[in-house]
């Protein structure tokens, strides 16, 4: 299952969504992470920071979890 994350506009990029997602303390980190590891998005693997997230999409982050993109109403 995945864990539902509200955003208030019409998209986030991935960059924002991990810092969100309070996995990695910054955004160098989070820039290497992303160019050493990558996410899938949408089971596709991502490893732009500026990929930009719309709602219903998933991205699996590995040895953390799998989040939806929701919108907030």
């Amino acid at each position: 299952m995945h864990e539902q994350i509200e955003i208030n506009t019409e998209y986030i990029t991935l960059g924002q969504f991990i810092k969100v997602l309070n996995i990695l303390e910054s955004g160098g980190m989070v820039k290497a992470f992303l160019a050493d590891v990558g996410v899938l998005v949408n089971g596709e693997l991502e490893q732009r920071r500026g990929r930009k997230l719309y709602a219903n999409d998933v991205v699996k982050i590995e040895g953390t979890g799998s989040y939806i993109v929701a919108k907030k109403d």
